[in-house]
């Protein structure tokens, strides 16, 4: 039997042609898809997980940040709080979230960098399981007094701390917070033995000190709490002198050469969500930030909004510095 190949050619020739356009047509349907999830996101509200309890500064930024977003996103954004585990609880909520930019999740150095060594096992990477989309706020922390501990100075702290070893006693939002990494470092650099004593999160812990039941404590809210007069701040944590509170010497300057802490917070959003809408709601985030009232309501600390790409850099930069940090300590892992 004669077969005319001349003849089946074109045939075969218009089917493969028609394949490849197939192919072409899925691969630009998959390229464009992130630029049509941007177009018509988002279409129903928007969830931000805060890994902490109600009412401490892990839930009132997140809840300042989610009323100014409300407006330009066009849809409501809310507030979940799911805290427990030193923030693990909410952090795996996330990772295991639909990547669609509708469930984000409010996170700290505690979150993203110190866990890391603070358990042989996450339930999450932090580097692999979400995007990062901005970094929203830093702050060094204030070594808060209670008002009856007769000292004015971290060289005067020290010394008490010397003279009563295993007395002091120092608060903090649980174990391998950023609270408790700070007072783990202070005893190593300044050669002194104080006992920690571990809350669920920072604001019942500062609450402690307020009342007398614990003598000190590493905290964000310390100096508005100095302003009252129910604690008495030394020092701040950071490389230089805060912008609010001038007066005050660091940790280093006061005394203790090396010991530098802050407190960062950004937001997430499960890894494979679309680029385009990460960079909308970093740009957004970015907006809702540069307000003068959110500055000026925060102004403890510095408002910071960032690149997802910086954010990640910050993320990765800080994962090492806490290794050894832990390692220095010998705080050993859960």
């Amino acid at each position: 039997m004669h077969v005319d190949h001349g003849r089946l050619a074109p045939g075969l020739l218009v089917r493969s042609r028609r394949r490849v356009l197939a192919i072409l047509a899925a691969m630009a349907a998959v390229a464009s898809g992130a630029s049509c999830d941007a177009q018509t996101y988002p279409a129903k509200p928007v969830r931000i997980v805060s890994p902490f309890v109600p009412g401490g500064f892990g839930d009132l930024l997140p809840r300042a940040i989610a009323a100014g977003l409300t407006e330009p996103l066009g849809q409501q954004v809310v507030v979940e709080n799911r805290p427990g585990g030193s923030t693990i609880i909410g952090m795996q909520v996330v990772a295991k979230s639909p990547p669609d930019g509708y469930t984000l999740v409010f996170a700290t150095v505690t979150s993203l960098a110190t866990n890391v060594s603070a358990f042989r096992s996450l339930p999450y990477d932090p580097v692999r399981d979400f995007a990062p989309i901005a970094l929203c706020y830093t702050t060094p922390l204030y070594l808060a007094v209670h008002p009856s501990l007769p000292v004015r100075t971290v060289k005067q702290l020290i010394a008490l701390a010397k003279a009563h070893p295993g007395e002091l006693t120092f608060a903090s939002g649980g174990h391998a917070t950023t609270n408790h990494l700070a007072g783990e470092l202070f005893k190593l650099l300044a050669g002194v033995d104080m006992l920690h004593v571990p809350y669920k999160s920072a604001a019942p812990a500062m609450l402690d000190v307020m009342a007398g039941n614990v003598s000190l404590m590493f905290g964000a809210a310390g100096l508005a709490d100095a302003r009252t007069g129910k604690v008495r701040v030394l020092a701040s944590t950071g490389a230089r002198r805060s912008a609010a509170a001038p007066e005050l010497p660091t940790v280093q300057e006061a005394g203790v050469p090396g010991f530098e802490v802050t407190l960062w917070f950004g937001m997430l959003a499960p890894a494979g969500t679309p680029p385009a809408i990460v960079t909308r709601l970093s740009q957004e985030i970015g907006k809702v930030l540069r307000e003068p009232a959110m500055r000026k309501q925060f102004s403890t600390g510095e408002v910071t909004p960032s690149t997802p790409e910086e954010f990640a850099a910050q993320i990765q930069r800080e994962i090492p510095k806490w290794r050894k940090v832990f390692e220095s300590a010998k705080i050993a892992p859960e």
